[in-house]
């Protein structure tokens, strides 16, 4: 495994693409020591491309709960009685806030995140238009969103404001979508990812998993994400949220979460690879590992409906590993 693991970092650090049939081996990777042995070869692939800088970003929940689809894991669905805040669309001066404690606490980019299919108001879009025009006058934070379903208007008018990167998970590999959504398609979501690269956004798509789906699936979720050629992939590991469907589900151990980090560096070893939601409640104490195993990026502050960990923990952890996030 040794000899297959060097030979494999040896043509990603050549500018080689790993085959399907290569990545599907690495699956096989299950012992301890191979894990470790994965994880280091990962480690080099991320300082070879994306050098010692960690990048950081945050999000605002701008619009919290009452979201028509089923997504079997999301606390902010209307079709589970789950307990959390649900607020509309906030003002322009608490985005701005939100953006300027972001920068602040070290983030490099801030997200505005809402609830929903899709921005179909039109004075809804207006408004984070808006803020977003604002945000670029007030801070120097890269401006990102996630507004859900995206025609070419919508993203020619968040463009027209100054929208940078838009972020749009797939969430799971094709063939276990339907186990977790049913109120629209998987190609629905490859749509918006596929619109905002054709309006010029950077594009940021990843998805979550605990969900139920099999290591395979996990494959072939970091293969589509690279057919799709998206700028940054964020992890997200499940924290159940009581009263969803998944309430119950069963967290991924550690060592799994590292391997599938570093599988998806020896994929994609150009990218952005951020690990995000769930790595508090997943990783525990080994969430310093994320970076060895190929992690370029982090979200720090809170989540949606989620507290985060404390951010100047998170940076100074970073920098505990002679890493930096400047």
């Amino acid at each position: 495994m040794f000899d297959f693991l060097r030979g494999l970092t040896d043509k990603v650090l050549k500018g080689k693409d790993i085959t399907y049939h290569e990545a599907y081996r690495l699956l096989d990777v299950t012992k301890q020591k191979d894990i470790v042995t994965l994880i280091g070869f990962a480690n080099t692939i991320r300082q070879e491309f994306k050098g010692s800088v960690i990048d950081l970003c945050a999000i605002i929940n701008a619009k919290s709960g009452k979201c028509s689809e089923d997504c079997a894991f999301c606390s902010q669905s209307a079709h589970y009685r789950t307990e959390i805040e649900t607020y509309p669309l906030l003002k322009s001066e608490d985005i701005i806030k939100g953006a300027k404690e972001a920068s602040s606490m070290g983030a490099k980019r801030f997200s505005i995140v809402i609830s929903g299919e899709s921005t179909k108001d039109h004075d809804e879009l207006q408004s984070i238009c808006e803020a977003i025009k604002d945000m670029s006058f007030n801070t120097k934070i890269g401006r990102c969103a996630s507004l859900g379903m995206l025609t070419k208007v919508m993203a020619r008018e968040l463009k027209k404001a100054g929208l940078q990167r838009y972020h749009h998970n797939l969430e799971t590999a094709r063939s276990f979508f339907s186990n977790v959504c049913t109120t629209h398609s998987y190609n629905d979501r490859a749509s918006t990812v596929r619109i905002a690269k054709e309006e010029g956004f950077q594009v940021c798509c990843g998805g979550i998993f605990g969900l139920g789906e099999t290591s395979k699936q996990r494959l072939e979720l970091a293969f589509e994400l690279k057919e799709l050629a998206v700028d940054s992939i964020p992890l997200n590991f499940l924290n159940p949220i009581p009263k969803t469907p998944l309430e119950n589900a069963l967290p991924i151990p550690p060592m799994e979460i590292l391997k599938t980090i570093a599988i998806f560096r020896f994929i994609h070893p150009t990218k952005d690879i951020r690990v995000c939601g769930g790595r508090e409640r997943n990783l525990r104490d080994t969430q310093s590992l994320v970076y060895f195993a190929g992690a370029n990026g982090v979200m720090i502050g809170n989540y949606l409906t989620t507290t985060g960990s404390d951010p100047k923990r998170d940076v100074q952890l970073i920098e505990d590993l002679m890493l930096n996030s400047v």
